[in-house]
């Protein structure tokens, strides 16, 4: 009987608070909207089964989780906070995305541009926020670590979780988890937060325009234009390089037509490999003592302030283009200038479709959509060439 006893109290039954129960609820949700609602399943299951192994809990001294030097969990994590997982998943994404509609409509950058306005006005806020309230963002022994935490929570406006982890493992490591789930919720929330931004600031004549189909840009210039991009953005932003190298490598993988076999290799072996394990450090990262602050209520609350401005912005934009140009944009397709590749772009042309079902917006979204994972990127090379 002693041994029995002894046996439970060594079980995680003898162990387990209500800030863990809550925590596997919210792992176990986003496992449910994954399943039952199809927002993001690739995303939101690994991250939602993490959350769940994060959170059951172990008798002092038994862990096995995260933060255990020597476990497993603990070495796949090195890849999250050195910042080597986004990288890779930027090469996967270069290489299954079509940048010709880009290519063929260069002004379209524009809206990728405008759309990134939910970083900096959310950078300037969460300085404001940190600075009267604390919230853990700031620190009298440290000047510099409020602008790095608000740094750090304004990328969430560009809907890229690579790009946000990215970020935050070299400016706020301790704000890690709450800020990855925060951002890969909003990336897979993307059909639920921006089509009532969109409608609201958009009349039904502007999302019935018809735009005429873009033409099919050389191949020259699709080999050209990942080459000169990458350049000229590093140029900028030299903090942008480790995403914008991999993003754009990718994309001349896939157009040079001569590297299918590593282009297939990147879009399809690596980038699943990097998503399964990402999604589940990341998810295991939230442990209820450190995830369950107020903090973390502030930086998803801001994460959505920040999305919904960097929509609103793209919409906008769009606007204020067709006010000067007789060749008429549809505002729909610039929402897609947040970089939720290509789940954004799905969305315009959906709503486009409810609008008038003739009304054929996935190509021209295409645009904006790769210039919000350029702009995001470039972004987040300033903030960090600045705050480093």
């Amino acid at each position: 009987m002693e041994l029995l006893f002894s046996y439970i109290k060594d079980t995680g039954l003898t162990s387990i608070t209500l800030p863990n129960l809550i925590m596997v609820i919210v792992g176990l949700t986003f496992i449910y909207l994954a399943l039952a609602r199809g927002f993001e399943p690739l995303l939101l299951i690994p991250i939602g089964f993490g959350i769940v192994v994060g959170n059951v809990p172990f008798p002092r001294g038994l862990e096995l989780g995260i933060y255990e030097e020597g476990s497993v969990l603990h070495y796949l994590y090195f890849g999250v906070v050195r910042g080597v997982y986004p990288p890779l998943i930027f090469l996967g994404i270069g290489a299954m995305t079509d940048f010709s509609a880009l290519v063929a409509q260069p002004r379209l950058i524009l809206l990728g541009a405008a759309a990134q306005l939910g970083i900096f006005l959310t950078f300037l806020v969460a300085l404001f926020i940190g600075g009267t309230f604390g919230f853990g963002l700031s620190d009298a022994s440290d000047p510099t670590r409020l602008f790095r935490a608000a740094a750090s929570i304004a990328i969430i406006g560009g809907a890229d979780g690579p790009t946000a982890i990215f970020l935050t493992s070299l400016l706020a490591p301790d704000l890690l988890g709450a800020i990855a789930v925060s951002a890969y919720s909003y990336m897979a929330l993307v059909p639920v937060i921006q089509p009532p931004i969109m409608r609201l600031l958009t009349t039904e004549a502007e999302r019935k325009i018809i735009m005429p189909p873009p033409p099919v840009p050389s191949r020259f210039k699709r080999l050209v234009f990942p080459i000169l991009t990458f350049i000229i953005c590093v140029l900028i932003a030299p903090g942008s390089l480790p995403l914008l190298a991999m993003l754009l490598l990718g994309n001349l993988l896939k157009e040079s037509a001569v590297t299918d076999r590593l282009a297939n290799t990147a879009r399809n072996a690596l980038i699943d490999s990097v998503t399964i394990i990402l999604g589940l450090t990341i998810g295991a990262s939230t442990q209820a003592d450190t995830f369950l602050k107020p903090q973390s209520v502030i930086i998803f609350v801001m994460g959505a302030v920040a999305f919904a401005i960097g929509t609103a912005g793209g919409v906008l934009f769009a606007k204020l283009m067709n006010m000067f140009s007789s060749n008429k944009i549809n505002p729909l397709i610039g929402s897609a200038g947040v970089s939720a590749v290509p789940m954004a772009a799905r969305v315009s042309h959906v709503e486009g479709q409810k609008a008038d079902p003739q009304n054929f917006l996935i190509v021209h979204a295409m645009a904006p959509n790769v210039a919000g994972v350029i702009g995001s990127a470039v972004a987040a090379g300033a903030l960090l060439s600045m705050l480093r």
